[in-house]
């Protein structure tokens, strides 16, 4: 493509944000202008994407160079000198407010509310005197200042001017490779440095052993082991340099190692083929350089040959690398095309970009990987994925995986959980897993219904009956999380395990969606125990006071009580009654039953996101974000509540609380995202809102339908047939849907099924200035519900 017709990058100048949107008068998501003129013809989605959204505030993106799904997230890291907790806001590598650069690692999680990875530091140094330490923003080592007028960042392409070294700094990546350019001044000495001891979310000691081999043909090759989130977490990576080495060192900073062994060839030098420890660096010099600088980078979870084999198999120079790395984003961004306003364009556009980072590969190119005994194994016939934030992501990003990928990417997904349980040194499928390792991270089984929503929903490359046999084994497995009382009890008793309330409401849930599954495949016996086992959120709500509340193993209610406290370790997992109370996506008439009706619900819904919340303080706790009342947008409990006036009958309600969630809750700029992104659910929440439908009961097959945001959007199915919305009339006054049709019929019920939807046609909604009562208000139209 020439420069002349290359589409303009997000420059970071140009994505100042909502204010600079507000003086330019472009109305905000969900605020549609009235003139037709307003909307733009369809355009390539890739387009849109502004990588910077969510790199301030709470949003823990990353801007760096990744491929859709790729095991290479290649970023800049503004700062790693935090010690864990204290390092929350710096979860991604990257902190927007930062002044300075400290280097471009080669692993971020994309949103992420805990953190780990920042593997395999390089950082650009020019001239003779080569700091081998960062320093700090006010007396800096090898960092460097840098201004956000001279970042570029779109899908698969990242860009800066370090201002110290002055070095033009380039970065993209592959599947499994990253490649780095630098353009050095004229003149200068050229050098890296590469710093094994640096982390995210570091503490002394995380690494637990490290080392650098110079091969012959200059490869450097190299590990590092880590006690981090990931116990015993091990990456491999392989290195190679467009120009020859001139000089090197491979040292190692620890300077206490009580037994250092008998003296290797080299002695007083570091200029070496080898170098072992636990706190390595190599300075990496090239002389004076007469064209820019390529560095390949590959990583590898199993051993330095195969991260040799990885960037052998992924050739090409930057430019070639960036080419097919764009390819493969317009294809996966062209999954769904849509017509708006440039804001919403835009951030809509972002979050089907942060939706489709993970869950990411982990196998190499031959198949292996290291799996949760940490051990190697091969994935057969199937890429092997990690980063599984399944307490997140069950909820919209694996069912919006299910509409905009190939069904490959889904069966992946599922024959990388159910070997994860084969493997699992517990028998159970990944709670919270990354690189092949579990974290323990959150709470439920819920991998149980990512695998039943694909299952139902028709997916069959993997062994059903296999991946059932692994949901009831991690549903069954007494040991974790008060499983053992749960059965027992039909609760989870909180004198005995701590986040009770919630790990009953979850479990029931998962229950739920392995009774589906079993029933779906004859096995009666299952689904009945499971069917039955669904039920027990009731044993946990507290019909008296209306609320899910933590009961002790006496039966009794623990006290005192209150509604509005989040604690770590209290009742409630990231938040309290007001959030857990509503989390029977099963079974939401049956809640209505138990609240009285569904008057009450309404009322009771209303007040949670009028509540006043001035004299409270959520201060302490983490990811309590985004707060509209005591509906909280930044944590996932929430994330199917504004939905459940439709349950009640008054589908306008929903819609007219979606609006007030995204005007105030998603922003084109980087505090963009009211919460962390937790590797892509929050922007998985708001593609299908933009949509105008949203699953809030995986398992269901069944679609809630709010209101859209776009005036039309299409969508590319996996099997090439489109689906498209149409929003006759959109705009800020026409808020409302006034009716909606299915495929030119009129449709009179308020959710639509997934087999309506693969089966391609058109969803027309006529919005309108003033709610339509009556539309999905009877029983009969109302969304599943276990409780009829």
């Amino acid at each position: 493509m020439s420069r002349a017709a290359r589409p303009r990058p997000f420059r970071h100048r140009l994505a100042a944000g909502s204010a600079a949107l507000a003086l330019l008068g472009a109305p905000a998501l969900g605020q549609q202008a009235s003139s037709p003129a307003s909307t733009t013809a369809p355009a390539r989605t890739i387009n849109a994407v502004d990588p910077f959204i969510g790199t301030g505030g709470e949003g823990h993106t990353f801007p760096g160079a990744v491929a859709p799904f790729g095991m290479v997230q290649l970023s800049p890291d503004t700062d790693t000198s935090c010690v864990i907790r204290e390092c929350y806001a710096h979860a991604a590598g990257y902190r927007h407010d930062d002044p300075t650069i400290e280097g471009f690692s080669h692993t971020h999680f994309s949103g992420a509310g805990h953190s780990d990875l920042g593997d395999v530091l390089v950082m650009p140094v020019s001239g003779d005197a080569v700091a081998m330490d960062p320093g700090t923003p006010a007396a800096p080592g090898y960092r460097s200042r840098f201004d956000h007028a001279s970042e570029v960042a779109r899908p698969g392409y990242y860009a800066v001017t370090l201002a110290a070294p002055q070095v033009r700094a380039e970065m993209t990546a592959g599947t499994r490779v990253g490649v780095h350019r630098y353009t050095f001044p004229a003149g200068k000495a050229a050098h890296l440095v590469l710093d094994l001891r640096r982390s995210l979310y570091n503490y002394p000691g995380k690494v637990l052993w490290s080392g650098l081999h110079l091969r012959g043909d200059g490869t450097l090759t190299g590990f590092r082991e880590t006690r981090g989130w990931a116990p015993g977490r091990k990456l491999f990576f392989a290195m190679r340099f467009s120009a020859p080495l001139t000089g090197h060192a491979l040292v190692d900073r620890d300077g206490d190692v009580p037994y250092k062994g008998f003296q290797a060839p080299g002695r007083g030098s570091d200029v070496l083929a080898e170098k072992l420890g636990k706190q390595l660096e190599a300075r990496l010099d090239f002389g004076a350089l007469d064209r820019p600088l390529e560095v390949r980078v590959a990583l590898s979870g199993v051993d330095e040959a195969g991260a040799v084999a990885n960037l052998e198999a992924e050739s090409g120079d930057f430019d070639a690398v960036q080419a097919r790395t764009r390819a493969a984003w317009d294809a996966a961004l062209g999954a769904v095309e849509f017509e708006a306003p440039a804001p919403t364009r835009t951030i809509v556009a972002t979050a089907l970009y942060h939706s489709l980072i993970a869950p990411s590969v982990w196998s190499d190119a031959d198949g292996r990987y290291r799996g949760p005994d940490d051990q190697v194994h091969r994935a057969e016939g199937y890429t092997f994925r990690s980063t599984f934030s399944l307490w997140d992501t069950f909820r919209a990003e694996h069912p919006l995986l299910t509409l905009v990928q190939p069904a490959q990417t889904t069966n992946d997904v599922v024959r990388s959980l159910v070997d994860s349980q084969r493997y699992s040194p517990h028998g159970i499928l990944p709670v919270w897993q990354f690189a092949g390792r579990e974290t323990w991270t959150m709470i439920g089984y819920h991998a149980v219904p990512v695998i039943a929503d694909a299952y139902l929903k028709g997916f069959r490359g993997f062994d059903a009956n296999a991946a059932l046999d692994a949901m009831v084994a991690s549903a069954d497995y007494a040991p974790y999380g008060g499983l053992g009382d749960y059965m027992k009890l039909g609760y989870v008793p909180i004198d005995r395990e701590p986040e009770a309330a919630s790990k009953t409401v979850e479990y029931a849930y998962d229950d739920w969606t392995i009774g589906r599954m079993a029933r779906a495949l004859g096995r009666t016996d299952v689904a009945q125990r499971f069917e039955l086992r669904a039920t027990n959120w009731r044993n946990s709500f507290d019909v008296r006071t209306g609320w899910l509340r933590a009961r002790k193993s006496d039966g009794s209610y623990r006290t005192p009580f209150d509604p509005t406290a989040i604690n770590y370790g209290s009742d409630y997992t990231e938040g309290n009654a007001w959030q857990y109370s509503w989390f029977m996506p099963q079974d939401q008439a049956g809640l209505f039953r138990l609240l009285g009706g569904d008057r009450k619900a309404i009322a009771k819904l209303d007040a949670m996101f009028d509540y006043d919340n001035s004299k409270l303080d959520y201060s302490h706790a983490e990811d309590i974000a985004g707060l509209i009342g005591q509906y909280i947008h930044g944590n996932e409990p929430s994330h199917h509540v504004a939905y459940l006036y439709t349950y009640a009958g008054a589908p306008w309600r929903t819609q007219e609380r979606l609006k007030q969630i995204v005007e105030t809750q998603y922003h084109a700029s980087p505090e963009g995202l009211s919460g962390n992104d937790d590797l892509g659910q929050m922007s998985a929440w708001l593609v299908f809102t933009a949509l105008g439908f949203y699953p809030v009961a995986p398992g269901s097959n069944q679609y809630v339908i709010g209101r859209p945001f776009v005036a039309r959007a299409t969508l590319r199915l996996p099997d090439g047939k489109r689906f498209t919305v149409v929003a006759d009339g959109l705009s800020d006054a026409n808020r409302y849907v006034g009716a909606v049709a299915l495929n030119g019929k009129p449709l009179m019920r308020s959710w639509i099924a997934d087999e309506e939807l693969r089966a391609g046609g058109e969803l027309r909604f006529t919005m309108t200035a003033r709610p339509n009562k009556a539309w999905g208000a009877g029983r009969a139209a109302r969304p599943f519900s276990t409780t009829r």
